[in-house]
C-alpha cells in the first residue's frame, strides 16, 4: 500500500515537472528567442542610424553618441520585453527606469540643455568650423563645434569656450556666411570743400583696388550734414576673406588721397568769442 502511495506521489511530481517544464520552457525560448532578435535588430538599426548620420555629414561625436543610445535604448526594452515573457513582473522595473531617467536628467539639466542645443546646431548649421561669428557676448572664428561647447579663437588669439545652450539662446551674426561682404567706410569733409571732387577722388580710390567687385556697384553719397564736417558714406563690395584687408587699406588710401588733392578732414573744434562788458 504504500509502494503505491509512493509510486502515485512520484507519477505527479513527475507529471508537475514535466507540465512546469514544458509551460515555462516554451517561456524561456520564446525569451531567449526575443533577446537574440532584439539585439540582432538593435544592432542592426544603430548601423542605419549611423549611416544616415554619416550621410548627412553630421560630427562624428554626435554620430558616435546617437547611434550608441538608441542602441542602448532598443537593448533596454528587449530585456524588458524578455523579463515579460517569462513572467517576470516588469512594471516595477520600468518604475525604477524611469525614477533613475528623472534624477539623473534633473542633475544633468543644464549639461543636458547644452547637448541639446549642440545637437540643433550640428543638424541645422547656423555656422561652421572656421566661420567668424559674434554670439553670447562674445567673437572669434569657430575652431569646433561640441556636443556641450562652441570653441572660438578671437583675432587675438585667445581662446573662448561658450557653452552651447548660451549659443543658441542668444542672437547669432555670421560674418562669412555669405561669399560677399560690404565694406562700410565713413568720410569726413570739410564744408568748404568741392563735394564733386571728393567723390571723384574716392571713386578713384576705389577703382585703383582690384579686390573691389564691381558688381553689385559701389556706392558714394552723402549721408550726413554733421556739425563738423560733411560725412560721405563710402560703400564697395569685396569678396568676405578680402573684407578686412580691403577695409584697412580704404582708410589708408583715403586719408592719403585727400591730402594729395588738398581735401581737408576736419576734426571737432569750438570757437570761443570773448567779450568785454
Amino acid at each position: 500500500m504504500v509502494i503505491l502511495i509512493l509510486s502515485f506521489l512520484m507519477n505527479q511530481v513527475i507529471v508537475n515537472i514535466q507540465e512546469w517544464l514544458i509551460l515555462y520552457g516554451i517561456k524561456a525560448i520564446a525569451a531567449v528567442a526575443i533577446f537574440i532578435l532584439g539585439w540582432l535588430a538593435a544592432k542592426g538599426i544603430r548601423k542605419i542610424t549611423r549611416k544616415i548620420l554619416l550621410k548627412s555629414k553630421v560630427d562624428n561625436t554626435l554620430v558616435s553618441f546617437t547611434s550608441g543610445l538608441v542602441y542602448i535604448v532598443i537593448l533596454a526594452i528587449v530585456v524588458i520585453a524578455s523579463l515579460g515573457q517569462l513572467g517576470i513582473e516588469t512594471a516595477s522595473f520600468i518604475a525604477v527606469i524611469g525614477a533613475a531617467g528623472l534624477a539623473i536628467g534633473l542633475a544633468l539639466q543644464g549639461s543636458l540643455s547644452n547637448f541639446a542645443a549642440g545637437v540643433l546646431m550640428i543638424l541645422f548649421k547656423p555656422f561652421r568650423a572656421g566661420d567668424y561669428i559674434d554670439t553670447a557676448g562674445t567673437s572669434g572664428v569657430v575652431k569646433e563645434i561640441k556636443i556641450f561647447t562652441t570653441v572660438l579663437t578671437t583675432f587675438d588669439n585667445k581662446k573662448v569656450i561658450v557653452p552651447n545652450n548660451k549659443v543658441m539662446s542668444d542672437n547669432i551674426i555670421n560674418h562669412t556666411a555669405h561669399p560677399i561682404r560690404r565694406v562700410d567706410i565713413i568720410a569726413g569733409v570739410s564744408y568748404g570743400d568741392d563735394l564733386d571732387k571728393v567723390k571723384k577722388v574716392l571713386e578713384s580710390i576705389l577703382a585703383a583696388d582690384e579686390r573691389i567687385l564691381l558688381e553689385p556697384a559701389p556706392i558714394i553719397g552723402v549721408s550726413e550734414l554733421g556739425d563738423n564736417s560733411v560725412n560721405l558714406v563710402v560703400r564697395p563690395w569685396v569678396n568676405t576673406p578680402d573684407y578686412w584687408p580691403v577695409y584697412l587699406a580704404l582708410h589708408e588710401a583715403i586719408k592719403k588721397g585727400f591730402d594729395a588733392e588738398g581735401i581737408s578732414i576736419p576734426f571737432p573744434q569750438r570757437d570761443i568769442h570773448l567779450y568785454n562788458k
